[in-house]
């Protein structure tokens, strides 16, 4: 199959460079969807068969090469689940978690946490692969380049951008020199496998600002004046709610601080609605234990409560109430898109009467151009909204993983 059917333009042009320069490092940085992945998938692949043959002129028969990837879940879904489908290969992890292909013993490190850092130590390794580098444990990150000793080796990189001033930006790209460590920048624009349609369609559901910025032309941006850049009042506020056929809650403990326990709901046709919001300043468990229990009252005592975990005795003196609280997944940045994206596409509404302290919040939650976060003020009721959004989506796709993972087993089996 020719070349230009299987690879982009920038993929092509990448390919060939990789394959003629003596490189160290290579990081693929840019715009989600624009072909990052399937090349490093690849690239990874070649550079197996470039260690093997490496080792073999240093006397090594079966070489080391580090696969990193930021949880096992990443490393399934944007690694091996890929080069097993595209392929037709069936890796088989040992009971270290690791594996062997091409005659080179692939050791998997978890990069997302210092955990990652246990087994890696020690080895020689003949190149490394490290997916969504931006995640990576800058402490792990540091250890695999040192790993990386053998002969020939090679490291490639792949990452959606983040904020200017992230230490993968200033310490490896700003310093890419197009031999030693070279930095290929892609936007959505690069994947010519992609239809107009398509591309037209994801740009207009992109959050603006900082995610389009980043999502669409790759670039390392901060965010700049308010988080939720697409929030319009005349289009988000409703007065009355449709059908509401699932209820679930945000829960973001405080003190000093005002706490906030918020109500959603879903209709039938997916979209969200914050009904009610309880902010509070200096009070005690007990008072938000009733507040809950009112709320199971009123909406049904099987309601979920994604609560805050920094506080994980409220969590389970809530559970032993009878409450369904479980802890939020808290991740920031991907959970204020998630918000994001919902209002942008016209599928988040806010309940007029129900709410007041977020009233002042969606305009005033802004970001902070240093850090690339927002500022940790403004932001009590619409953490809530973001702990119970972000955790109810990743609890929907699970299920929907769940479905496609018994089709494809099916479909090995039978089909």
């Amino acid at each position: 199959m020719p070349l230009n059917r299987l690879y982009t333009k920038k993929q092509r042009n990448i390919i060939k460079a990789s394959r003629e320069k003596d490189w160290f490092m290579m990081i693929n940085h840019g715009a989600v969807r624009a072909g990052k992945t399937v090349l490093d998938n690849d690239l990874f692949l070649f550079e197996l068969k470039r260690a093997k043959k490496n080792a073999e002129e240093d006397g090594v028969m079966t070489p080391m090469y580090i696969l990193g990837s930021t949880s096992a879940g990443t490393l399934q879904t944007n690694i091996i689940r890929e080069i097993e489908d595209k392929y037709a290969q069936d890796i088989k992890f040992d009971r270290y978690g690791n594996f062997t292909f091409w005659g080179v013993y692939v050791v998997t490190t978890f990069t997302g946490s210092i955990a990652g850092l246990k087994s890696i130590r020690g080895m020689t390794a003949y190149g490394a692969y490290i997916n969504e580098a931006t995640l990576a444990n800058k402490e792990v990150f540091d250890e695999i380049v040192k790993r990386c000793s053998g002969l020939g080796a090679r490291i490639i990189l792949d990452t959606n951008p983040d904020h200017p001033n992230h230490w993968l930006k200033v310490d490896y790209i700003d310093k890419a020199d197009g031999e030693k460590i070279v930095a290929n920048h892609f936007t959505i624009f690069d994947n010519d496998f992609l239809n107009k349609r398509y591309v037209d369609n994801l740009i207009a559901v992109t959050p603006s600002g900082v995610f389009t910025e980043r999502g669409i032309y790759g670039r390392w941006t901060s965010g700049e004046g308010a988080v939720y850049t697409d929030f319009d009042e005349k289009k988000h506020y409703v007065d009355e709610l449709p059908e509401i056929k699932k209820y679930f809650c945000g829960v973001d403990w405080g003190y000093e601080h005002w706490g906030s326990i918020v109500v959603m709901g879903e209709d039938e046709n997916g979209k969200t609605y914050l009904i009610e919001e309880h902010a509070a300043q200096h009070e005690e468990i007990d008072y938000w234990v009733k507040v809950a229990k009112d709320i199971q009252k009123r909406y049904g005592v099987h309601i979920p409560f994604y609560a805050d975990s920094a506080r994980p005795e409220h969590v389970a003196r809530f559970v032993r109430e009878g409450i369904r609280a479980q802890n939020a997944n808290k991740s920031v940045l991907s959970g204020i898109e998630e918000v994001a994206k919902l209002f942008k596409q016209g599928r988040l509404f806010v309940l007029r009467s129900g709410v007041s302290k977020f009233n002042d919040e969606i305009y005033q939650y802004v970001w902070n151009k240093k850090t690339g976060e927002p500022v940790k003020e403004n932001d009590d009721v619409l953490d809530a909204v973001r702990y119970a959004i972000y955790s109810r989506s990743i609890v929907k796709n699970r299920k929907m993983g769940t479905t496609d993972q018994k089709l494809r087993t099916a479909k090995r089996l039978f089909g």
